[in-house]
């Protein structure tokens, strides 16, 4: 059974500086009509409330507990009116939405991540026209702002994963377009007292509801970032503060529309106006799952990292030489094949991890519902492998005509001279900052690797490049190490190539 704090996910705002610093966003004047979408326990209301005593408002609630509460708070006040009902679905807003919008202001926190049955995702998908329907705080980011009143102002706290998450894109792409954001401010989930979000940053949007695309477009806002205390929160006269002033249409014109904020000029401008992207000279794909690797995988020996509770292999039965041909299970009389696995090392993982491979468990995991036989077009390939999650560092490794498995983002060159330069230039720090840019995160999916800027490098480079890789790998395959200095030269010379 489904929790009730996972199903309403209530994250209080029980900070007084975000709660002034969120209504002040507002700019209200008394005469408003507002809504709070997910009114909790009234923490926004009661400041609106005591300075306006006679403005309206709709305090929506779908908790049972919190909505009794409400009733209870403002019993004796008509301006208030308290309905128990789910925003996102509530047909009177959606009425509303319809013909324009109702209310002049929108404050709050909604809930991030609130859990909803996959029959209930799928309804949200479609009355919200593809957008992301499993983060709920993007719905309720798009349902409110179409409530809102021609400039009609909103303010929320929710993470800042909106800014550069490729599932977010339709909703960057509709404030871009339909409003005018006024402030975005950045800062830790550690400033939210007592919560465990799950999310590292949040961020508070104020936006102004705006029908005039052209407008909109032209509209200049500020991000503020570098915050050292939640009390600095709504200070702009602090100097340390960080302020990236952006235009929408600079915005809308980025890869996924994405608000790139954590990155330089050089960086950015790189991001933005190279043309070309590694998504144009390669296959990203991810990889192979068996649906039960403790039953299918198989490890070498005990010392390999994460490999307790794995059987050992019978390297008889292994087969070593792999290729496309082999793609529906193996022929002969051997059983599993290498098979390249997460892990943060570089240039070459030595066949550790093996999976289980005859024709006849290939057809099982065809048919397994649990299984991902997926993108088996690349299987015993050679192509590069990045994990799916990484550390600081981006790292890639080699996949050489084996298996890899769905935590590996296999990068696979149309033109396969480019394979050991794209090898040196994916474990650069060239490589880690860009990606960084595109995406703050450690999820190293294959949609951000394919937005990563490809600056061409001339044939000498690349003979250049390919040279050291070679050497490299030679190093790493007989002895486990590689020369740092060739390394390092590759680096600088990528590094000189793109010009940071």
């Amino acid at each position: 059974m489904i929790s009730e704090n996972r199903i309403y996910q209530p994250y209080y705002t029980k900070s007084e500086p975000i709660v002034k610093y969120m209504v002040s966003l507002l700019k209200l004047s008394g005469s408003e009509k507002i809504l709070e979408p997910c009114a909790g326990d009234g923490v926004f209301l009661d400041p609106i409330i005591k300075n306006f005593s006679n403005v309206q408002i709709d305090a929506f609630e779908l908790n049972e507990n919190s909505y009794s509460n409400l009733l209870v708070k403002y019993s004796d006040r008509e301006n208030i009116k308290v309905k128990k009902t789910d925003t996102l679905t509530d047909a009177g807003l959606q009425f509303l939405c319809s013909m324009g919008g109702g209310y002049d202001a929108v404050i709050a926190n909604p809930p991030y991540g609130a859990w909803r049955d996959h029959g209930e995702r799928k309804k949200l998908k479609k009355s919200y026209n593809g957008f992301y329907a499993k983060e709920s705080y993007s719905l309720f980011l798009y349902r409110c702002t179409e409530a809102l009143n021609e400039n009609g102002r909103l303010s929320f706290i929710i993470p800042d994963t909106y800014l550069n998450l490729h599932m977010h894109k339709h909703i960057r792409k509709y404030i871009l377009t339909h409003t005018k954001i006024k402030e975005m401010a950045l800062f830790p989930s550690s400033y939210f007292p007592g919560v465990n979000f799950g999310y590292a940053n949040l961020s508070i949007i104020a936006l102004e509801k705006c029908s005039d695309y052209k407008s909109n477009l032209e509209n200049e806002f500020t991000i503020i970032k570098g915050f050292n205390s939640v009390e600095e929160l709504g200070n702009n006269n602090i100097e340390t503060l960080k302020r990236i002033k952006l235009k929408q249409k600079d915005v809308l014109q980025t890869t996924d529309y994405s608000f790139i904020t954590n990155g330089n000029k050089s960086l950015v401008d790189c991001i933005n106006s190279t043309q070309l992207k590694i998504g144009d000279i390669c296959d990203c794909v991810t990889g192979f799952y068996s649906g039960n690797d403790k039953e299918y995988l198989k490890v070498k020996n005990k010392t390999i990292r994460n490999s307790k509770n794995y059987d050992l292999v019978k390297l008889d039965l292994v087969e070593f030489n792999c290729s496309s041909n082999i793609v529906n299970g193996i022929t002969n009389d051997k059983e599993y094949v290498p098979i390249v696995k997460g892990g943060n090392r570089k240039y070459y993982k030595p066949d550790d991890w093996f999976m289980l491979w005859s024709e006849g468990k290939v057809a099982f995991y065809k048919a397994d519902k649990k299984a991902r036989y997926q993108n088996s077009a690349y299987y015993f390939r050679k192509g590069i492998g990045v994990p799916m999650v990484s550390s600081s560092s981006i790292t890639a490794a080699l996949i050489e005509n084996r298996l890899f498995d769905q935590s590996i983002v296999g990068i696979f060159p149309k033109d396969e001279s480019l394979l050991y330069y794209l090898l040196a230039f994916f474990n650069s720090p060239t490589a880690n900052k860009l990606i960084r840019t595109i995406n703050s995160s450690t999820n190293n999916s294959s949609n951000y690797i394919k937005k990563v800027p490809f600056t061409k490098p001339s044939d000498k480079l690349i003979q250049d490049i390919n040279k050291r890789i070679e050497i490299i790998l030679n190093e790493y395959k007989s002895t486990g190490l590689f020369s740092h200095e060739l390394e390092e030269q590759n680096n600088k010379d990528i590094k000189k190539l793109y010009g940071f």
